[in-house]
């Protein structure tokens, strides 16, 4: 408890020293606002609901988004890894495509689907997919042989070897995937929004901006950062008790 309230010291003095410094100096600015500006601002987007539909419309995009690029990655990692010959035949191919920054396909995104959903599920889509494919890859190539032996002994067919033994095997790299792929999405979520996408977070963000609001723009980046630490606590709180002391393990890998 002590070395909790020590680690609270330095940034609850830094915000005292920057309200102080504003209010004192009668600074006026278009990007910076009193800490007592900032949390009235966000408890005024709470008030009205305005930052909770938002968060609501990022949440939608992103895990939609998740959801779609996830899965997809999670079957093409198990199937490139069960089977070389596939694995090498595509391997140029998604080394090619992988590097792209989903930012890029943007302009594609909005020709083909527009504005909403649909482009913030394709683009989301993109980054989950091939983070989810390597890293499943990567899991069952790390199966122990022992358990692959097992298979062949008990003449399992390779369906009934991934259901019966590969998945069991590599559910906890999985789950640390799938947190890492929901913090990667909420970040691509959240970046469509501010570039092109008028919903969500990000675009509260940019109307805050317009709108000469600067309380109100730290606000959302304030509640952007509690979103993104309550997602984490959330998926390693379920992590921990899916799968014990496993999920530590995992983690510290």
């Amino acid at each position: 408890m002590r070395a909790g309230w020590t680690g609270a010291i330095l940034p609850v003095a830094a915000l005292a020293g920057l309200e102080f410094w504003l209010r004192s100096g009668g600074i006026v600015s278009d990007t910076l606002a009193p800490p007592s500006a900032v949390a009235a601002a966000l408890l005024g987007a709470l008030g009205d609901g305005s930052i909770l539909r938002a968060t609501g419309e990022t949440l939608a995009g992103a895990f939609g988004g998740l959801f779609v690029g996830g899965t997809l990655g999670l079957l093409a990692g198990i199937l490139f890894a069960v089977v070389p010959r596939l694995d090498r035949a595509m391997e140029v191919t998604i080394e090619a495509i992988r590097p792209i920054p989903s930012v890029a396909l943007l302009p594609i995104a909005l020709m083909i689907f527009g504005f909403g959903y649909g482009m913030e599920f394709a683009i989301v889509g993109k980054s989950c997919f091939f983070l989810m494919l390597i890293l499943t890859r990567a899991a069952v190539r790390g199966v122990e042989p022992r358990l692959r032996e097992v298979a062949r002994a008990l003449r399992l067919s390779r369906s009934a070897t991934i259901g019966k033994i590969i998945l069991p095997a590599i559910l906890p790299r999985l789950f640390v995937a799938f947190r890492l792929a929901a913090s990667l999405a909420l970040v691509i979520s959240i970046t469509i929004e501010i570039a092109v996408n008028p919903q969500g977070l990000g675009y509260g963000i940019m109307t805050a901006r317009q709108a000469l609001r600067p309380e109100l723009m730290l606000a959302y980046f304030l509640w952007i950062g509690f979103v993104g630490l309550a997602l984490n606590g959330l998926l390693l709180l379920a992590q921990r008790n899916l799968f014990g002391r496993a999920a530590l393990v995992e983690a510290r890998g």
